[in-house]
């Protein structure tokens, strides 16, 4: 059995029963022959993971990064190295069950492709890399010093070698440590108190968009902005579907705004069957409120939008506003607009205040997406899952580079393309009272309907940085 142990085994520091438990269990397979703890100051820093390549001679490397008990399934150690020998991966990682409130619950995780730049990828919790690569890109690695963001330098890396492969079986068990619901857990990447590990983050992200050549210059095309006639200076469009609950306290949010040019406000109302669209209709008289209900019955959010914004009544800008949400004052609209010609840019996005349905504030507060800055924004863009709210347009580029028909990710995939060739505005203080309540329809998702999600805005990102690198090597 001696001559079969090939693995040196990594685990976060934890509670000292669980790290028992889980050293136990590696052990019991033959495979392992130490087991290390890391850094206990910055597990994850560029420190501890350069200690694992220097602490290392066996020619696979497993790392644990999970906080409770694991059990693995039949031969999961053998199978990890299998698929490995087999594609010449530089990591591989599994699907997994986690026990919840004592029942096995079914945990998949997604396919790592070259969009998958954001640093809250989920691989699971158990992680095989091959040490040759590891120690490979470790001597570029002991040049950083990195605290929080060792691990996400490390991945990145090794994708750039060979494939991070992941293997769509069931190979181990652990126990779910975080019992939020999804609407709960989608705003921790932008938590103010995590400034410092977002600014690690986004400077190893950028590193490797150089290295792929999909890194861009804080270079902008111009826009006129008085380019073409416009009936109005602004449009404010809300798609919504079934809202009976919040879509009077949106248009009223809408029609309350104080300016000192035109505006109206087109509500595309995607066939609604629980009284919205009696609701709406309340405005009948109302010059200002458009209400389009579409022809077609197959319109996700971005086919709603790209409706609004190309009828012939919609204005020079256009402002989005959830059929869930409010402005958070009467003059967040002339703020939007204004950005556009202070801040010479094609696109604008604001800030948001977090709040329940009564609006009182819920943590993490206000959301600004800090993260953004005029001369990187572009590019962190594609580590972040979103770039703000609320967002406004320039309509004829808007017209021209439309939304994508789904109903999840259609803003962040045109705002990539913004992003791209164009300067984007940006607003600090909050703009806007984002509602979080049971209605949602992020509130609440099952497994796998996140895995769908972060599927295709990673899928998204891989698009984006393909005509990144396609762009820089046409220039």
């Amino acid at each position: 059995m001696d001559g079969m142990k090939k693995i040196t085994a990594f685990l976060m520091p934890s509670d000292e029963n669980v790290m028992q438990a889980v050293e136990h269990e590696l052990r019991a397979t033959g495979w392992v022959q130490q087991v290390h703890l890391l850094e206990l100051e910055a597990p994850l820093g560029s420190a501890s993971i350069c200690r694992m390549a220097e602490r290392n001679d066996a020619p696979y490397t497993l790392l644990y990064i999970g906080s409770s008990p694991m059990a693995l399934g039949p031969y999961a150690l053998e199978r990890m190295m299998q698929v490995m020998d087999d594609s010449g991966a530089a990591m591989v990682y599994a699907d997994r069950y986690k026990m919840v409130q004592g029942a096995r619950c079914a945990a998949p995780v997604i396919e790592y492709q070259a969009g998958s730049l954001r640093d809250d990828f989920d691989f699971g919790s158990l992680l095989l890399i091959s040490t040759e690569r590891l120690k490979l890109v470790v001597r570029e690695m002991k040049a950083a010093a990195w605290c929080y963001a060792g691990l996400y330098d490390l991945r990145l890396r090794l994708s750039r070698t060979a494939p991070l492969i992941h293997i769509n079986e069931y190979l181990y068990t652990e126990e779910e440590t975080d019992h939020r619901l999804s609407g709960e857990k989608q705003f921790d990447y932008v938590d103010p108190r995590n400034r410092e590990r977002q600014i690690e983050m986004e400077q190893v992200c950028t590193e490797h968009l150089k290295c792929v050549g999909a890194y861009l210059p804080p270079l902008y095309e111009e826009v006129d902005l008085d380019n073409g006639d416009f009936p109005c200076e602004a449009s404010v469009i809300i798609p919504v579907r079934n809202r009976v609950a919040t879509i009077r306290d949106a248009v009223r949010s809408v029609l309350t705004q104080q300016t000192a040019f035109r505006f109206n406000l087109i509500v595309v109302d995607n066939h609604s069957t629980d009284g919205t669209t009696e609701a709406i209709r309340e405005w009948a008289d109302d010059p200002r409120v458009i209400h389009l209900i579409p022809v077609r019955e197959d319109l996700g959010i971005g086919g709603c939008w790209n409706l609004g914004v190309q009828d012939g009544r919609c204005g020079r800008f256009v402002v989005q506003l959830d059929s869930d949400d409010l402005y958070k004052d009467e003059h967040s609209l002339a703020r939007m607009v204004a950005a556009f010609r202070e801040q010479r840019c094609a696109m604008v996005v604001g800030s948001y205040l977090m709040t329940d349905f009564n609006l009182h504030p819920l943590p993490p507060g206000v959301i600004d997406h800090r993260e953004w800055t005029p001369h990187n924004g572009h590019n962190n863009a594609l580590r972040i899952n979103g770039l703000g709210a609320p967002r406004a347009f320039f309509t004829p580029l808007l017209r021209q580079l439309r939304l994508p028909n789904t109903s999840y990710g259609e803003d962040y995939a045109v705002a990539l393309r913004f992003a791209r060739r164009y300067r984007i505005g940006r607003i600090y203080e909050p703009l806007y009272l984002c509602r979080r309540w049971e209605g949602n329809s992020d509130a609440a998702l099952s497994p796998e309907k996140v895995n769908a999600n972060n599927r295709y805005k990673d899928r998204i990102r891989t698009w984006e940085l393909l005509a990144r690198i396609k762009q820089n090597n046409e220039d």
